[in-house]
């Protein structure tokens, strides 16, 4: 099997040499639980790349299109052979369509939009192909870096049978240069390894401080087979930013055995004054499978944060005292060097 292709901004080492890439996530830019101005995601973009952040990562169903447009729209005239943009496929938006329940959050939309269009879902090959013909238009590009299967979990057997010969196709004629899967859940991916030649996976919210089922479940088979893994999730939601009453576990909240032990890391962090957003960023990227990690900003401030507590030093003995309460199970090497 070849070596995945290399996407130069997202898989070399990050400036200081010490961790992989980090990203930028691109659904708040599509007004994700609040909404954001055209001017504020420019800005937002703007400040990631002032940050050195080259990898970029979008999808039709954030803010059903919106993130793709204004993503597009403020990286013209950047040189395109010096960034990464990542999109997907699954979804189709359409005017008229009705709301489905996946769009729903606590009786509202997700996505803060004022639009008719809503996402219908569609793995097939010719659904597939129309996507990234619209894809393309949103963000005013002639290819696209990555492209990923999402969220595909009730439509396995379609994605298998259309969308995985519609990425294969798209990376054989230069459309796409990688392809891949994106997912909350890790069994689906170990199976969609099985069935088709995949270059990276995104997987989100399984390898974090709270969370190592992807070390469990999928990574022996991502080494194995060569597909490289961009982090995404870190944070579980929220719980691993800001764990006090009322934060989000996987968007919904946090139990109090979650809150407890999230607590509990952010207290071990606290003997080494290091910010439990950092370890929580900077955990995923010990992995030797890790290619990148990905994590949202919805204005420049945030961006400027996520950035510096990326790049925050962390010592070893903090991922040893962390490894020794048991908070995390040790099934990487690094995590006990």
């Amino acid at each position: 099997m070849p070596h995945r292709p290399a996407l130069r901004p997202l898989v070399d080492a990050a400036p200081d040499e010490r961790r992989v890439p980090l990203g930028l996530g691109a659904a708040p830019l599509g007004n994700l639980f609040a909404p954001v101005s055209d001017e504020e995601a420019a800005a937002t973009v703007d400040a990631a790349w002032e940050a050195g952040i080259r990898s970029f990562d979008t999808a039709p169903l954030y803010g059903y299109g919106e993130s793709e447009r204004r993503l597009g729209a403020a990286l013209a005239g950047r040189p395109r052979d010096e960034y990464v943009i990542s999109t997907k496929v699954g979804r189709l938006i359409r005017a008229g369509a009705p709301p489905s329940p996946e769009q729903l959050h606590q009786g509202g939309h997700y996505y803060k939009v004022s639009t008719d269009r809503n996402p219908v879902f569609d793995y097939s090959y010719d659904g597939v192909m129309t996507s990234v013909e619209e894809s393309l238009a949103r963000l005013g590009l002639d290819r696209i870096d990555l492209l990923y299967i999402h969220d595909p979990d009730d439509h396995y057997r379609e994605a298998v049978a259309g969308a995985c010969l519609a990425l294969d196709s798209l990376r054989s004629q230069g459309v796409v240069r990688a392809i891949g899967v994106g997912m909350n859940q890790t069994a689906m991916l170990a199976a969609f390894a099985e069935v088709a030649d995949f270059d990276y996976f995104l997987v989100a919210g399984r390898y974090t401080l709270l969370d190592q089922d992807a070390d469990e479940r999928l990574f022996s088979v991502c080494a194995d087979r060569d597909i490289g893994v961009v982090a995404g999730g870190v944070f579980n939601s929220g719980v691993l930013a800001t764990p006090v009453p009322g934060a989000t576990y996987d968007y919904l909240p946090a139990a109090p055995n979650v809150l407890a032990r999230a607590r509990e890391i952010e207290r071990v962090c606290g003997r080494y004054d290091v910010p439990l957003a950092a370890a929580a960023m900077q955990f995923p990227a010990r992995h030797p499978v890790v290619s990148a990690v990905l994590v949202g900003a919805r204005t420049p401030a945030e961006v400027r944060t996520n950035a510096q507590l990326y790049a925050t030093p962390i010592p070893d003995e903090l991922w040893r005292d962390l490894a020794a309460t048991g908070i995390f199970r040790v099934t990487n090497p690094q995590e006990s060097a």
